[in-house]
């Protein structure tokens, strides 16, 4: 059994110091390599319909095809600033929350805190776009790794998705707002923990279950937020995919997670705790603050606790909670993770409506045979 201290390398999951003692120093790098040592797994066993959820998954991901190129409305104008002075007129800015004297920022003005906000977009938006790829190379994989055919057929939707969203994202990026961020390194050392690791299950849990739930419920956020026309819809295509790939890990996992072991099981209850406590802790935006010339180590534990940055912070765990309850990962042996969800203040969520059952809430199916229609094709 693992300490706290052997998952994270802290021993506390909330010492701010220690996650901001992190950062990406290869900013420049173009190619990064992850070692993969997982076996490729052929199936000769090609009865399509063994397990009738996957089949039907399978089905509506292919009802579900959109093309990134022409569904999306590339020709609306973009205005960052005028989103970004929408919110400050609505929130301001962090100045009426918390006490920033000392900080860098306390001086700052309308200005700032709108630059700000631009900032915070181009970043979240850049941190999605890589958590992106990481869904794709672990797609790719769990085609070649998984032993069943129907889940090898529906991961090669998903291969499809994936690339679709990393396109639109670059595209949205590049061609919309200034260029992206590098990756965050919380999101880094996950998403190379997820690829390194060789057994097909552990990628399911750590993309399909904790990135993709966690996507699922940043892209519902700010597609609430947004008034921009063309990333709502973005958005709104994109989280249908979202719903569909969460759905399947819930579907594969529910199944393989009943012949384990109670040490196999808690290895996948540290392996959820690790990936909820990283992405959590990417959130706290701390290249933003760098850009605008402030000292991290003296605005974020001024952050740290505001009440506000708390809720939209455990708001992203509504997925990923009743998803892990569901397969069994909450209560399991001595409900370890139970605990460890407890302490991170989220485990009020556990009995949410999981992603299985709310597929068809998100989909879009009918809105593109309707555009198809109407375009006489």
């Amino acid at each position: 059994m693992s300490t706290t201290e052997e998952i994270l390398g802290r021993a506390d999951a909330n010492d701010f110091e220690a996650i901001l003692s992190l950062t990406n120093t290869a900013v420049d790098e173009v190619e990064h390599v992850v070692k993969n040592g997982a076996d490729t797994i052929y199936t000769w066993d090609y009865d399509k319909g063994r397990r009738p959820q996957l089949e039907t998954l399978y089905e509506k991901a292919k009802k579900g095809q959109w093309n990134g190129e022409t569904d999306l409305p590339w020709d609306v104008d973009v205005d960052p600033e005028k989103e970004a002075r929408a919110m400050f007129e609505m929130a301001g800015g962090m100045d009426q929350m918390i006490d920033l004297q000392g900080t860098g920022c306390e001086n700052w003005g309308e200005k700032e805190w709108i630059d700000f906000n631009i900032e915070s977009q181009n970043w979240s938006l850049s941190q999605f776009m890589h958590g992106e790829q990481g869904a794709l190379i672990c797609t790719a994989k769990i085609v070649e790794t998984v032993p069943w055919i129907d889940a090898k057929y529906y991961a090669s939707t998903q291969v499809m998705d994936e690339a679709r969203h990393v396109e639109v994202f670059a595209k949205y990026l590049n061609t919309k707002l200034t260029g992206h961020y590098p990756i965050n390194v919380h999101l880094e050392m996950l998403l190379d923990d997820i690829v390194e690791d060789s057994r097909w299950d552990m990628t399911y849990l750590g993309m399909q279950i904790m990135v993709e739930g966690l996507a699922l419920a940043a892209f519902s956020f700010m597609h609430q937020q947004s008034q921009e026309p063309l990333l709502k819809q973005l958005l709104r295509y994109v989280m249908s995919d979202e719903a569909r790939h969460v759905a399947f890990g819930v579907l594969s996992l529910k199944e393989v997670y009943q012949d384990l072991t109670q040490a196999e099981i808690r290895e996948r209850q540290e392996f959820a705790f690790e990936a909820a406590v990283r992405m959590r802790d990417r959130f706290l935006s701390q290249e933003v603050w760098e850009r605008m010339g402030v000292d991290v180590k003296k605005i974020i534990p001024r952050i740290w606790e505001n009440p506000d940055r708390l809720e939209f912070q455990r708001l992203l765990f509504t997925k990923i909670v009743p998803n892990c309850k569901k397969l069994g990962l909450l209560d399991a042996g001595d409900a370890w993770l139970r605990r460890r969800f407890e302490e991170i203040g989220v485990i009020q969520y556990e009995n949410w409506v999981d992603t299985s059952e709310e597929v068809d809430a998100f989909a879009i199916s009918d809105e593109l045979e309707a555009a198809a229609a109407a375009a006489g094709v």
